[in-house]
């Protein structure tokens, strides 16, 4: 990684360094050194929406195949775990030998529905090679982390689970041996006036141990219900979205692995002129070929489009709308021509046409099968399925139902969506639970 701050972002570097701005400052702290900062930028060219990505993301060949991986957020102590599925052509699930797989953990119970809690991505991530993964346990404060073996089924590392540097961890990002992970502080169940919100960074050694990053943590206000730790596709930028405090998150990936915060960002007001709605942003995802960040702009039920500069600073383009009801998360295919998105609010999925990436068009509305509110979503490594996780988000989702893993198989020329005849598959998982997270190899 320090490799690629070579050239172009070595004066940069040791401007930072001189500065001595090293250190990631909280959000609700001045930043005493941004002007030395933003008078490094303004030297540097202009950066084109072009992004020069040239890290090997193809996955090992001898990586399990067809292996879809869901996490089971049970609050009882230590009985968190992972989910093990394979997948055939039909999008049929079997589960894996073993699974579930114990994350040494808790996870998060609560019956209130409140806003807030549940509201996370990227719960759990696998490895550009698929021989690693990594779990939240957002009730204990830990993150788990598992080899995966050529038969898909997890075994812990040595040491697992580590501390989230935070309470409450719901989301994680890798970037080379760096992992971010965001501590949103929203468990109903634990204290949460002992402890700001945070992104924070650690090490990961070769044998998967995380070691915490001394002065990496980017305290946010209380109550700003962080969501999402989004590395970007060149692996320099770290992207968030504070959902309840209205703002869109950036920071710069240090080659010594700490964080330095853009000013945080928030949501234009023009898009909400005439409108009492919350500016709530959730779920975020970037193009993987040009500098182009989407966001759901979930209480007005529009997609929003924003390019970025080298050094993460966001500028905000457009937003087109979503014919479902409150858009939340999102994913693209590795080729950028087709966007994801889950709709919490109707129980369905749109897709984008993404032929011009700052002008999504929306192609298709599909409506999922069964009860539930779905969430988060993955595509596997070849594009060929999709797969989203469901929980019981509203009242309308009877008791005891909505904990589902969809599987929808994608048009290879069209990139439209079909759902599997055996979706969804019911998550095992007591009353009241709300499973999160979902990877798919």
């Amino acid at each position: 990684m320090i490799g690629r701050w070579n050239g172009r972002w070595k004066d940069l570097w040791s401007a930072l360094h001189a500065a001595r701005i090293g250190r990631a400052t909280p959000a609700w702290r001045p930043l005493t050194s941004v002007a030395a900062l933003f008078a490094v930028f303004a030297v540097l060219p202009a950066a084109a929406l072009e992004l020069d990505v040239t890290r090997d993301r193809d996955r090992d060949d001898d990586a399990p195949p067809n292996v879809v991986y869901v996490e089971s957020n049970i609050g009882e102590p230590g009985k968190n775990s992972i989910f093990g599925f394979h997948r055939d052509a039909s999008g049929s699930l079997t589960p894996l030998s073993g699974s579930p797989y114990l994350t040494g953990g808790t996870g998060v119970f609560d019956l209130s529905l409140a806003l807030g809690p549940f509201d996370s991505d990227q719960n759990i991530i696998v490895t550009p090679n698929h021989r690693r993964l990594f779990a939240v346990n957002s009730g204990s404060n830990t993150i788990a982390v598992f080899d995966i073996r050529e038969n898909g089924s997890l075994v812990p590392v040595n040491g697992s689970p580590f501390p989230s540097g935070g309470v409450n961890p719901v989301s994680v990002g890798l970037a080379d041996d760096l992992l971010t992970v965001v501590n949103k502080n929203q468990d109903p169940n634990q204290d949460q006036s002992r402890s700001l919100p945070n992104y924070t960074t650690f090490r990961v050694t070769p044998h998967g141990r995380l070691i915490a990053i001394p002065h990496s943590t980017v305290s946010v206000p209380h109550g700003s219900s962080p969501t999402q730790a989004l590395v970007s596709p060149d692996e320099e930028i770290v992207f968030g979205a504070d959902f309840m405090g209205g703002v869109l998150q950036s920071f710069i990936l240090l080659p010594n692995g700490r964080l330095f915060q853009n000013p945080p960002q928030p949501l234009p007001a023009s898009e909400f002129a005439g409108s009492p709605a919350p500016h709530f942003p959730l779920g975020l995802q970037v193009h993987p070929r040009r500098r182009v960040l989407y966001a759901g702009f979930v209480t007005i039920n529009r997609l929003g489009v924003y390019t970025y500069n080298s050094s993460g600073v966001l500028s905000f383009v457009r937003t087109v709308p979503n014919s479902g009801g409150a858009i939340c998360w999102l994913a693209a295919n590795r080729a950028g021509t087709r966007l994801y998105t889950s709709n919490t609010g109707d129980n369905s999925v749109s897709v984008y046409d993404l032929s011009n990436p700052t002008f999504p068009v929306e192609i298709q509305h599909v409506v999922l099968n069964g009860n539930g509110n779905p969430l988060q979503l993955a595509l596997d490594s070849s594009g060929s399925f999709l797969h989203v996780v469901s929980q019981r988000a509203t009242p309308a989702t009877p008791l005891g139902e909505g904990n589902v893993l969809h599987v929808l198989r994608v048009d290879p020329v069209t990139g439209l969506l079909v759902e599997a005849p055996s979706s969804p598959t019911i998550l095992p998982v007591p009353a009241g639970t709300r499973s999160q997270g979902v990877a798919a190899l």
